[in-house]
C-alpha cells in the first residue's frame, strides 16, 4: 500500500495533541487503503508536549517524532519533518484542528486519481482574526505576489499534501532563512487549491503575534524578491534630482533676489526628509546583508536532542 506521512510541528500543544491524535488515527482509520505514520516535531516546547509524545509512540508504532535542543521555529520544523518522512506522499499540517484532518481523502484523491503533484488548503474567511491582522495579511499576499516569483494564493495554509518529487524538491533548497510559503510556490508542480472555512483552535493559544507575522512577512520578501533594493536605487536617483531642482532654485532665488538665508524651515524639513530616507535605504540594505551573513555561516537549521529511539 501507499504510504502516507503526517508531518506536524509542535510547539507548546500538550493540550491540543491528545484532541488531534484521535481524530488524525480517526481519520487514518476510514483511509484503510494507504499506510500511515505521524511524524510530529517538539519545537523545544516548554509543557508536557515531548511526554506526551513519548506516550503515544510507545502506544503506537506509527508514531514518530523528533525533538529540537531548543526551540528553532515553525519552518525549522517543517523542514525535520520533511527531512524525517518516509512515506510516498507527505502532508503538512498543525496540531491544533484548524487543519481539519478531515479533509485528507479529499487531498489524496486529488493528488492520486486527478495528477495533480500537490493538494494544498486554503481559507475563505478569516472569521476570529482581528480586522486589521487580516487587512495586512491580503495587503502582504497582494504585495508579494507583485514582487517575486512565488505564487502564494490568499489564505494559503501550510495543510497540504505532496508526492515524494516535491518534497524532494522543496528539500533540495537548503538555505537558511526559510520561508515555506515561498519555496511551495517556487518550486513549481501542479497544486489544487481546495477551500475550507475557518476553523478555530480546539484548545491552547497561538504562537503568531501581529508583530511575528510581520516579521515573517518581512522574511518572506527579502527571501523571494529583490524589489526593495530597486525601489532604494529609484528613491535615491529621484532625490537627487529633486536635489539638483532646489539647487538651481537657490542660486536663481540668491541671485535674482539677494536672498540667501530664507527658507530655513524649509531646508530643515527636507534635511530630515533626506535623513529618513537614507535610513529607510540602508535598513533596506542592511536586511538583505543580514540574510547573507546567515547564509554564510552555514549553520544547521535545527538541532535534534531527542527521537523516538532515544535521546542522541
Amino acid at each position: 500500500m501507499p504510504k502516507i506521512s503526517i508531518v506536524v510541528p509542535c510547539y507548546n500543544e500538550e493540550a491540543a495533541l491528545p484532541l488531534f491524535y484521535r481524530e488524525i488515527t480517526r481519520v487514518a482509520g476510514e483511509m484503510d487503503y494507504a499506510e500511515f505514520e505521524f511524524v510530529f516535531i517538539d519545537d523545544g516546547s516548554k509543557d508536557a508536549t515531548l511526554p506526551t509524545l513519548r506516550t503515544l509512540a510507545e502506544t503506537d508504532k506509527r508514531v514518530r517524532f523528533v525533538s529540537f535542543s531548543r526551540n528553532f521555529g515553525k519552518e525549522a520544523g517543517m523542514l525535520a519533518g520533511l527531512e524525517a518522512a518516509t512515506g510516498d506522499y507527505v502532508a503538512l499540517m498543525d496540531a491544533d484542528l484548524q487543519d481539519p484532518p478531515a479533509l485528507l481523502p479529499a487531498l489524496y484523491k486529488a493528488v492520486t486519481e486527478e495528477g495533480y503533484d500537490c493538494a494544498a488548503t486554503r481559507r475563505t474567511t478569516r472569521e476570529g482574526e482581528p480586522p486589521i491582522r487580516s487587512f495586512f495579511a491580503r495587503c502582504f499576499y497582494k504585495l508579494i505576489n507583485k514582487i517575486s516569483d512565488a505564487d502564494i494564493v490568499d489564505g494559503a495554509r501550510d495543510y497540504r499534501l505532496m508526492r515524494r518529487t516535491m518534497v524532494d524538491a522543496i528539500l533540495s533548497m537548503r538555505e537558511y532563512n526559510r520561508f515555506s510559503k515561498g519555496i511551495f510556490g517556487w518550486v513549481g508542480f501542479h497544486t489544487k487549491w481546495i477551500p475550507f472555512v475557518n476553523v478555530e483552535r480546539v484548545a491552547g493559544e497561538t504562537k503568531w503575534s501581529f508583530w511575528k507575522l510581520f516579521l515573517y512577512s518581512l522574511e518572506g520578501i527579502v527571501a523571494f524578491s529583490t524589489a526593495p533594493l530597486a525601489i532604494a536605487s529609484i528613491l535615491g536617483f529621484l532625490l537627487c534630482v529633486i536635489a539638483f531642482v532646489f539647487i538651481v532654485v537657490v542660486v536663481v532665488k540668491t541671485l535674482a533676489f539677494g536672498d540667501p538665508v530664507g527658507g530655513w524651515p524649509s531646508m530643515m524639513c527636507i534635511i530630515l526628509f533626506l535623513g529618513g530616507i537614507q535610513l529607510f535605504c540602508m535598513g533596506i540594505l542592511g536586511q538583505y546583508l543580514a540574510k547573507t551573513y546567515l547564509e554564510t555561516k552555514k549553520r544547521p537549521v535545527y538541532l535534534v536532542r531527542e527521537t523516538e529511539e532515544g535521546v542522541k
